[in-house]
């Protein structure tokens, strides 16, 4: 039951990354190829966390990404395919967002929206498991790109999921002065955060005494980042 007096954050750690440390921290190396692992040692790869985040909001349960889907636990080519050359991804038993979401005493179907920060694999391969949420949505920048560059992108892991976009059509918040109000009321923003991807989003959330915390997804890694 959503407490309708306050806003809720669950940090749901939804798998782990295994890549080379050049793609979060590509200013770093002077070779092009580096972030792909080609040729570079095991010295060079990091493993990093995978996130999601339940929000109970007075307006509705809301997910924030999806992490892997389970079939990772039986391999990474079956999910990945040749992407399985740049990144790795790991899900410990009980980490897939839907066993996360059970636990918290609530079923897929509870959730009111699946808002993507963008549509990689370590936060787009777990869709498949909340489908049956009530709606889906991500940026029509991330949309687009996301749909135009299967190398990048594995469009199969939303395939026959009803994804909704949203734009960008307010300004004045955010380093690149564009947002998209979820509910209409400065609660839950989508913050336009381009570089990691073109269309990838950070979340604002903003609680009654103004006082707010940010869903970066990919804008930083780490600290250093």
């Amino acid at each position: 039951m959503i407490d309708k007096s306050k806003i809720k954050i669950h940090i749901l750690r939804t798998g782990l990354v295994k890549l080379d440390k050049a793609l979060p921290f590509h200013g770093q190396s002077r070779n092009p190829l580096a972030f792909t692992g080609l040729f570079r040692s095991e010295v060079n790869q990091l493993i990093l966390p995978v996130s999601s985040y339940l929000i109970e909001h007075p307006k509705g349960l809301v997910l924030i990404d999806t992490g892997w889907h389970t079939n990772i636990r039986q391999g990474n080519w079956q999910e990945l395919g040749l992407q399985t050359k740049i990144n790795k991804g790991y899900l410990p038993a009980n980490w897939a967002v839907n066993e996360q979401i059970n636990r918290f005493g609530y079923s897929t179907s509870d959730i009111d929206l699946v808002l993507m920060s963008h549509l990689h694999s370590d936060h787009a391969s777990g869709l498949e498991l909340v489908k049956e949420a009530k709606k889906i949505m991500v940026s029509s920048e991330e949309w687009n790109i996301a749909n135009k560059l299967p190398l990048v992108y594995l469009p199969g892991e939303w395939k026959n999921i009803n994804i909704g976009t949203y734009e960008y059509n307010r300004q004045g918040i955010g380093a690149f002065n564009r947002y998209y109000d979820v509910f209409g009321d400065g609660s839950l923003l989508q913050l336009y955060t381009p570089g990691h991807t073109s269309g990838m989003s950070a979340t604002l959330v903003k609680d009654i005494d103004k006082k707010y915390i940010i869903l970066a997804a990919d804008t930083g890694y780490t600290k250093e980042s």
